[in-house]
């Protein structure tokens, strides 16, 4: 599989082309991969796909100290006995579930979310906060205009790409 089509987002077309170039047949499990993806490009946005979200949809605020408390060897989210770091906790659960890499909040306002890539400030998106829909994009596939989205480990894994 190609370096790019294994992290960064691109067109169904170039997923399929880029594909064969370098395996070269379709067996079953390749075919598997190819309705993943396609499945995952038709996902609609939300929020929570790029940054850490509550329940209810709202923005999560980074807890203090939490690059370095995640960085801790016993806190790679599988304890369950957190007591004082359920804050800890919580955001790293719903950042599991971010499906791109490198976002962070621009602007949380009374009606509108705005985000933006922290690698490139040009890609830039907003969610209303009545409907958390995301203003001009509709799905994953929608989001292929721009030349780097990258992928995170649980969109990886959803897509069948790395066996984590």
């Amino acid at each position: 599989m190609p370096t790019d089509a294994s992290h960064k987002l691109i067109p169904m077309t170039t997923f399929v082309i880029e594909y064969y170039s370098n395996e070269g047949y379709a067996d079953l499990q390749i075919l598997n991969l190819m309705n993943n993806y396609a499945n995952f490009l038709k996902k609609p946005l939300s929020l929570g796909m790029f940054v850490p979200v509550d329940v209810h949809g709202n923005v999560l605020k980074e807890p203090k100290n939490y690059a370095s408390w995640k960085s801790l060897e016993h806190n790679d989210g599988k304890r369950t006995d957190t007591a004082g770091f359920e804050e800890y906790t919580e955001y790293q659960k719903a950042e599991v579930n971010c499906m791109f890499e490198g976002f962070k909040v621009d602007y949380n306002g009374y009606s509108k979310v705005r985000i933006t890539a922290s690698y490139d400030p040009s890609i830039e998106l907003s969610f209303n906060k009545n409907d958390l829909l995301p203003a001009g994009y509709n799905d994953v596939e929608s989001l292929t205009v721009f030349d780097d989205i990258f992928l995170t480990t649980s969109a990886l894994k959803a897509i069948g790409i790395k066996n984590l």
